[in-house]
Order: C-alpha cells, then structure tokens, then sequence
C-alpha cells in the first residue's frame, strides 16, 4: 500500500501520531503513522500533516523551516504550502500529499487518506 491510497478495503482510519503537547508552534516534527513517514506542522490550535519526503529529492521535509503557511525543504529550497501540500517554489513542481489531521484529548491522529487538490478537509477537534 503507498502513502496516497487507503487501507485495503478502502476505508482509512485514524491513527495515532503524536501528542499535541510535544508539536512546539511552527516546528517541523516527523513521526511515522502506520508505516508511513509524516511531517507534522504545529499552527497555534491547527495541525497540518504532509507525506514527510520532499517531492523534488527524497528528503524529510521536517528537516525543513516553516514561514507563515510554507514549509522549505533545507536540501534545495523547495517550498510546499502546508495546506494544499502544492509546490510554491522551484526545484520542486510536484505536490506533496497532504492528510487530514484530528485533535482529540490532547492526542493528534492523522487519517493516511490524500485530501483533494485545494486541502479542503478541515482539521477536526472532538
């Protein structure tokens, strides 16, 4: 199964990827979610989850710095907006996948299903 389609039998499922308390506002922080490296993007009450490889070289893109809504990837400068995961800046011109994010408890899961091309899901706190 790679990162951009869901579970066997289609249905994707929360899971478990930090504490909220341990994501500090505006660090990059990498976890892994059922096999799949995530990067984790604290924004005050929002957190954004992206596939955690830059789309131009595969690096971890939570080595990278955060401005305002953009993540750079430290290798070549790549930027990705954290909402839509869309390449801003060159090298890169393919997206990254962006997840869904649910806060609940005190504890962040992320559901390994691709959202649509403008990030419209929202994150969800229960």
């Amino acid at each position: 199964m790679s990162a951009m389609q869901a579970p066997a039998g289609g249905v994707a499922t929360w899971q478990y990827a930090a504490e909220l308390a341990d994501l500090d506002d505006g660090v990059p922080a990498a976890v892994e979610v059922d096999g799949t490296p995530v990067c984790l993007v604290r924004e005050g009450h929002r957190i954004h989850a992206l596939l955690d490889i830059c789309s131009h070289q595969d690096y971890p893109l939570s080595q990278g710095e955060v401005a305002g809504d953009v993540l750079e990837c430290c290798v070549h400068g790549a930027c990705f907006d954290l909402s839509t995961g869309s390449a801003l800046t060159l090298p890169a011109t393919e997206p990254v996948p962006v997840y869904p994010v649910r806060v609940r408890e005190g504890e962040v899961f992320v559901m390994l299903t691709e959202l649509d091309p403008v990030g419209n899901c929202k994150n969800q706190y229960v």
